[in-house]
């Protein structure tokens, strides 16, 4: 009781008003009777005054009557009705926000319900006493236990899922609830498990295999399934907390055949076209589209997205959402995330992929649906979350699809059919070349997902000819992008899209990679946007876009250009730009918040038109080359630069030509020798089990030839004695005699010597081959034992090779100090020929 007269106190203050001791002095007395009374009735009477004063005096009924109130649930079970009376007391007690009966009082905070709450958890017990409450089917006793439950879980979420995981039954005795009759018990239940399930996978999962999905489905369809009301949304929600980031619900949803359940939802009535959506609706269609995504997220594991993905097309909800999608009248949100949802069903899924390609959507004339949702990513003024949702579901449509990625990029080459229609191609060079920079920026991304890990589609790219002008000549496509580049009017977002598209398209596509070198100004404009001193972000994140498409050029250049051969552009990079720049110019891509946002997931997620900038794939693209191009930017740009530096004699020159040239020989031949060696291992395997194999046999067929020779002495003995037994006969009997059985045991002792003539023949044919595996294991022991050698020799080889290479660079820096030093001219003259002569020993 100190205790709580402490926090009574430390809450309240000092009272300033007669009213205020006289509502303490009143709660005091009651919690005194409600402490030490004996009779029920007494006890019963001061809770149910003590419920009527906690909503005025809570926290004069919280800090002197919590310990009294805990006491009458443990000790008078049997009458409901103080029961009830003390779960609403202490439901008033921890109640969240204020009373229209405490508004006057100055000394309530707003937080005096969390005080508390934690005042009553700090016993674990408490809690485990109202659930057992749960089990009472009196709605005086249910009712409030459930209130009283959510008031505590919305206060210390955490603490209380740990408290409910660790209480017997504590999980059933909430999913019970879900079966009470009463709407008021099941609805509130509903409530209390949206909260216990959040976040927590362990209480997910009790839940989950409580039958919660069968529960949740039976209310959806006893409320009217979208068309019901708040319940259906509550459900929905429970149900998205079960299944999403949860990979253990996830795979029992798809096996207990829910994922067919969903499918009639999103039927849509002829009817709802007049009647409008209602607002509820909206919502429960908006949750029902959540909970197909939960199953199909990128973020989950490919065995279920896949399991998931083949399902949902087998029982019809693809098609259900194409329905959806090319729908009249549907909502602008409804029709975002159904785009969304399409995306995620079909992604990574060949079939499901095809499905989508073969919609139609109902226009006058039909067009395919992507076609249709292209329109309207490339126009301006639709609004940005839709153009995000259609470019998504593009991305989607196209990973992992070269049927998709081909059939795009044919859109774009000349065909000797005329088109009546327009393509996807199409639309996305109008957009690339449109006067919207959003526009732009979506169709060069989404020309960019048609080239993503597809070599053979860039190099088809590449005979895309453009016609710019009436009596101009056609460019190609690449040309026209990097024409675009330079522009210095370009917009930002724009600039960054052919940035974006340009770098995959020249990614592993050394024809690319020429087609670009050999525009004019094209490296001359990488140079300077690296170069440039430019302070805003957007302008950072460019010349670091500049730096990797510079990068690209180096890593994936065959030489071909003339002038802008690998050394020559990263000699352009060393006296232009210093390597230590380029690598921090590099490097301010993913320093760039917009990276950090666009790396963390596939969807497409933008709050303003400002915030487009960069892609997921491009950022994966980025981080997997990033490294790669600093350490070949660094190595090349180093070496060219001490040549330079020391102006090397071309002769010297080819001295280090000719020993890089001998490296990689030896290299090469370490590599060979390195494969034989892999293969004579893997052939000596193959021997030394097939030798087992016949050493086993020879073994067994050893052994039945022996065998059979005993049992062919045996015989022979045994003929013999017969033999003779039968002679007697003959000599002491007349007459007709006993026949005896000489011809029989000779047909035996014929039959085994057959078998045993046999038997030596293949072991004799088995000990050959034994030989044979024999001489052919020592042959390529000798064979390996040789290869080894020969390694051992080349690698000792390589080992001189290089410390004269080291050798060789000391004097040519000796050479390149004395060329510099002009003190040392004099000694130079007298023997000009003798540094050129110490370095070709």
């Amino acid at each position: 009781m100190d205790f709580f007269q402490r926090g009574l106190k430390s809450v309240l203050g000092t009272p300033e008003i007669g009213q205020q001791d006289s509502g303490a002095e009143t709660v005091e007395r009651l919690v005194d009777r409600v402490s030490s009374s004996t009779l029920l009735e007494d006890r019963r009477d001061a809770c149910r005054h003590l419920k009527a004063l906690s909503r005025k005096y809570r926290i004069e009924v919280g800090a002197q009557g919590m310990p009294a109130l805990v006491q009458i649930l443990e000790s008078d079970r049997a009458d409901c009705e103080i029961i009830g009376y003390a779960l609403d007391t202490l439901c008033n007690i921890i109640a969240p926000g204020q009373f229209d009966e405490e508004m006057d009082n100055p000394a309530v905070s707003v937080n005096v319900g969390e005080q508390f709450t934690e005042m009553f958890i700090k016993n674990p017990e408490n809690v485990g006493l109202v659930l057992s409450y749960l089990e009472e089917y009196d709605f005086r006793v249910r009712w409030p236990s459930i209130k009283f439950l959510t008031n505590l879980i919305g206060y210390r979420p955490k603490d209380l899922q740990e408290i409910v995981l660790v209480s017997p039954m504590g999980v059933s005795k909430l999913m019970d609830l879900l079966s009470d009759s009463r709407e008021v018990v099941r609805n509130d239940a509903l409530l209390l498990l949206i909260q216990l399930t959040k976040g927590n996978a362990n209480i997910q999962k009790i839940v989950a295999f409580e039958n919660a999905f069968d529960r949740l489905f039976d209310v959806i369809r006893e409320e009217g399934c979208s068309d019901g009301g708040i319940v259906v949304e509550d459900c929905l929600i429970l149900m998205l907390n079960l299944l999403k980031n949860n990979s253990s619900n996830q795979q029992f949803f798809k096996e207990g055949s829910y994922i067919q359940r969903l499918a009639p939802m999103f039927t849509m009535p002829p009817e709802l076209e007049e009647t409008g959506w209602t607002p509820q609706k909206v919502s429960n269609i908006h949750c029902m589209l959540q909970v197909v995504r939960s199953l199909v997220s990128p973020g989950n594991s490919h065995q279920v997205i896949a399991s998931c993905q083949k399902t949902m097309r087998n029982c019809g909800l693809l098609e259900a959402l194409c329905g959806v999608l090319m729908g009249s009248g549907v909502p602008a949100d409804i029709l975002t995330e159904t785009i969304n949802t399409v995306g995620e069903v079909v992604r990574g899924d060949m079939n499901n992929q095809e499905f989508l390609s073969m919609v139609m959507a109902p226009s006058n004339p039909p067009r395919p649906a992507i076609v249709v949702l292209l329109m309207s990513m490339v126009n301006e003024k639709q609004p940005l979350p839709l153009r995000c949702a259609v470019l998504y579901c593009f991305e989607c449509y196209l990973y992992r699809n070269e049927i998709g990625q081909t059939s795009l990029v044919q859109t774009l080459l000349p065909s000797s059919t005329e088109v009546s229609s327009l393509t996807q191609g199409q639309l996305l060079c109008d957009g690339l070349f449109s006067t919207d920079a959003l526009a732009n920026w979506f169709s060069a991304v989404a020309l960019m997902h048609g080239l993503i890990e597809n070599p053979a589609q860039k190099e088809q790219l590449l005979r895309v000819l453009l016609a710019t002008a009436v009596g101009s000549p056609p460019v190609s496509l690449l040309q026209q992008c990097t024409t675009l580049l330079l522009q210095g009017n370009y917009r930002v977002q724009s600039k960054i899209g052919l940035l974006m598209l340009i770098c995959t398209w020249l990614c592993h596509c050394q024809l690319a990679v020429k087609g670009f070198l050999s525009a004019p100004n094209s490296v001359a404009f990488l140079i300077a946007q690296i170069s440039a001193n430019e302070h805003d972000e957007n302008e950072y994140l460019i010349q670091g876009l500049c730096a990797f498409l510079m990068g690209i050029c180096i890593q994936f250049n065959d030489n071909t250009v003339s002038n802008y051969r690998r050394e020559d552009l990263c000699q352009l990079v060393v006296k232009r730009i210093s390597c230590e720049t380029f690598v921090t110019k590099l490097g301010e891509v993913s320093k760039h918040e917009s990276y950090s946002k666009a790396a963390k997931q596939p969807q497409i997620r933008f709050r303003a038109p400002t915030d487009v900038l960069l892609d997921h794939e491009f950022c994966k693209l980025f981080k997997a080359l990033e490294a790669v191009i600093v350490k070949t930017i660094t190595s090349i740009g180093n070496e060219g630069s001490n040549i330079t530096e020391l102006t090397l004699s071309q002769e010297a020159s080819g001295i280090v030509s000719q020993y890089k040239d001998i490296i990689r020989e030896q290299d090469t031949k370490i590599a060979e020798l390195h494969a034989m060696v892999k293969r004579n291992v893997n052939e000596m395997e193959d021997i030394r089990r097939q030798l087992g194999e016949a050493q086993a046999s020879n073994s067994q067929l050893s052994d039945a030839n022996i065998l059979l020779k005993a049992q062919l002495a045996a015989a022979t003995e045994t003929s013999q004695v017969n033999h003779i037994g039968n002679h007697v006969a003959a000599l002491n009997i007349t007459g007709n005699g006993i026949p005896n059985h000489h011809g029989h045991d000779g047909q035996q002792i014929q039959a085994y010597q057959m078998e045993n003539a046999r038997l030596q023949q293949e072991v004799e044919r088995l000990s050959m081959a034994l030989r044979e595996f024999q001489v052919k294991f020592t042959e390529k022991s000798l064979e390996m034992e040789k290869l080894r050698k020969d390694e051992e020799d080349l690698l000792e080889l390589l080992t001189d090779q290089d410390t004269k290479i080291k050798q060789y660079r000391q004097q040519l820096r000796d050479l390149g100090a004395q060329l510099e030093d002009p003190s040392d001219e004099d000694d130079s003259d007298e023997n000009p020929n003798g540094a050129a002569d110490n370095g070709l020993k």
